[in-house]
């Protein structure tokens, strides 16, 4: 039988790992004749009793597995944690909340033997999201399709399957600063979709804040599209075009028209140029201190998480 292997991100999540859990449990049951799976939770330096509660579960059930990161490293290296350590021949990346329906891992699983190689789950309507949360999610996929490399699918989620040649190939990533959607994306292979509803979250609070989102979007706009780089030369030129049309009509004014009065003062001149220019130059080294900021840290070369520990895996 083939194994299916389930990355569970965990950050904070003591009462929903339990069910989590059972709600898999109960999935497979309907599935025993066909697959084998595995359970695979990656504690994300979790300040509750998440790390406990795996724990408690790992010991009575020899298909669960356990990664504990020393620290927080956010869920996109979570994530990447996990797959690194998956064995199946297809894995499903799933939340721990239960916004990302269980119910829905057979549709997965029919679509990937229907010969995809990702299949996606598709948000159609996140039940309890904000307006703020919802606006910001709408304009962060119009921007990011209108100025990245590669489109990246509307209202698409990290609930996915991927198929173990994919896996295989995203190990192969480095990048510290990752958005695993657009790198998954990147990779191409044939693709499928599953369409859902989120769910309420059970327990807890989201862990990714909205300021956690804004330094996501920012580090995706630098990371996957060049035009950020690329607006710095658009607005010199910009700058070049306009200082130049103002300065030859400033000279029309002052020295050809009206020779004989002071129409612009030197010091007005002078210090709306400098002002104009200074800001030009700002915004120009804010642009570029992004991209060096992320050259930086990736020539560091520093591993990309810390395992604390590790339960169930093979050495």
């Amino acid at each position: 039988m083939q194994l299916i292997s389930l990355v569970i991100p965990i950050y904070n999540e003591e009462q929903n790992v339990e069910l989590i859990y059972q709600a898999i449990i109960q999935v497979f049951k309907n599935l025993q004749d066909k697959y084998q799976y595995e359970i695979i939770f990656i504690d994300d330096g979790s300040q509750d009793q998440s790390s406990h509660e795996i724990k408690k579960i790992y010991q009575q059930d020899y298909k669960v597995k356990f990664l504990q990161l020393s620290r927080n490293f956010g869920k996109e290296i979570a994530l990447t944690a996990g797959l690194h350590y998956t064995q199946g021949d297809a894995v499903i990346m799933i939340d721990a909340d239960l916004q990302h329906p269980p119910e829905l891992i057979p549709e997965f699983l029919q679509k990937w033997h229907d010969g995809a190689d990702i299949v996606i789950g598709i948000r159609k309507k996140n039940k309890g999201e904000g307006w703020t949360k919802k606006i910001g999610s709408f304009f962060f996929y119009k921007i990011m399709n209108q100025i990245g490399r590669n489109k990246i699918t509307p209202r698409a989620t990290d609930y996915r399957l991927l198929d173990q040649k994919v896996v295989r190939e995203f190990k192969k990533f480095t990048e510290r600063d990752r958005m695993t959607r657009g790198l998954i994306d990147w990779l191409g292979f044939d693709k499928d979709y599953v369409y859902f509803t989120a769910n309420e979250r059970k327990f807890g609070k989201a862990t990714y804040s909205f300021p956690k989102l804004i330094k996501l979007a920012l580090s995706s706009f630098v990371t996957y599209s060049l035009f950020p780089l690329k607006l710095a030369g658009y607005l010199g030129t910009f700058i070049v075009i306009t200082s130049g049309l103002l300065g030859l009509y400033i000279i029309i004014v002052q020295y050809i028209i009206s020779p004989q009065s002071m129409v612009f003062s030197y010091v007005a001149q002078l210090a709306v140029l400098n002002i104009f220019l200074i800001g030009v130059v700002l915004s120009c080294l804010g642009l570029i201190a992004l991209y060096v900021g992320c050259i930086h840290k990736e020539i560091m070369n520093r591993p990309l998480y810390i395992l604390k520990d590790k339960q169930g895996f093979k050495e």
